[in-house]
């Protein structure tokens, strides 16, 4: 399977750069994988796709601000460091990217502010580092110093608002690097009035990582391998995942959680599963997600989910139809 064939052109100006005034204000790209066809809708409209015996299930990961600036003791030029995942059980000792990743040699060390700074304790590859915070207070640290981490294509300084609108409206556990996208259009008013239509609503946490800024690499699909994120499911919500008549996912990273949980049998751990065409989906029946970057993992779910041939027509509709993409961007429900 060819990387190349899951490309499509896209005009800059359709990445968006600020999300829709209204949390629920964007557009939805209603699909119909049996009929092969599609409506252009609201979001706002999407409970009335929601029936009795349905499952939401969604991604509760809460993004931390970690994207630090600071500098080295008595050196001018400033450092940026970017948290990607917690690897000790106080969350002082961290896996991070750095920049400009040759000035920090291990033992380095990084003043973010007074009273809050990082050592060097090991480096890794393409910039990789281990780094040591050394706080009071981590998660009071990084809420004072710390920024919202905006993916690369949003080509702006991360502010004020971002702190609310990058951030779902249920998020909870804290430990994402990146929002889980889909989440991000839900209101509670919205999740409200889709449990007066019968649905249920659960969560699942999986933790997004690096991966979800990492592009493949190997043209051929099938010899990629993914970075791990952890995942946890409670089982009350697994409970009303498997009994449900109908299960919809809101994003990709809630599809990982739950087929995750369906190939190894555990309700949580460690995942590194690649979905891809072909792959056999054991448990998620619709799925609503954003619009994804060309020749991307999150591309590669979304036509195994919905049909190659489908997805990709379906995209280039969007992109003529002037679709808002990515993180900040539009929707898309899949339906059977």
């Amino acid at each position: 399977m060819k990387l190349s064939d899951f490309h499509y052109d896209l005009p800059e100006e359709l990445i968006a750069q600020q999300p829709p005034e209204e949390r629920s204000g964007g557009r939805m790209l209603v699909i119909h994988k049996a009929s092969g066809h599609w409506e252009d809708r609201q979001f706002c409209e999407f409970p009335e796709f929601m029936r009795a015996g349905d499952c939401l299930a969604m991604n509760n990961s809460k993004v931390i601000p970690s994207r630090l600036l600071g500098n080295r003791p008595g050196k001018t030029g400033r450092i940026e460091v970017f948290l990607t995942e917690a690897v000790s059980e106080d969350r002082r000792l961290w896996k991070a990217l750095a920049r400009p990743g040759r000035k920090l040699t291990v033992g380095e060390r990084v003043e973010f502010a007074a009273d809050f700074s990082a050592e060097i304790v090991d480096r890794g590859e393409h910039g990789g580092r281990t780094l040591r915070l050394d706080c009071e207070d981590v998660d009071a640290a990084l809420e004072a110093y710390g920024h919202i981490p905006l993916p690369p294509y949003i080509r702006r300084p991360d502010s004020l608002e971002d702190r609310a609108r990058y951030q779902t409206v249920f998020a909870s556990p804290p430990g994402s690097v990146a929002a889980p996208t889909a989440g991000l259009h839900f209101t509670q008013e919205i999740l409200e009035t889709c449990r007066q239509r019968g649905a249920a609503t659960a969560q699942v946490t999986l933790h997004v990582g690096l991966g979800t800024f990492q592009p493949i690499r190997e043209e051929k699909v099938e010899d990629n391998v993914l970075h791990q994120e952890k995942f946890h499911i409670a089982e009350s919500d697994w409970v009303k995942i498997h009994g449900a008549k109908r299960v919809v996912a809101a994003g990709t990273t809630t599809v990982r959680a739950i087929e995750s949980a369906c190939k190894s049998g555990s309700s949580s751990g460690s995942t590194g599963i690649f979905i891809y065409p072909g792959f056999q989906f054991q448990r998620v029946n619709a799925l609503l997600t954003n619009f994804h970057l060309p020749q991307s993992s999150l591309l590669l779910l979304v036509c195994a989910f919905g049909g190659e041939q489908l997805m990709m027509d379906a995209y280039r509709h969007a992109v003529q139809q002037k679709y808002r993409f990515f993180s900040y961007g539009d929707c898309m429900l899949i339906l059977p």
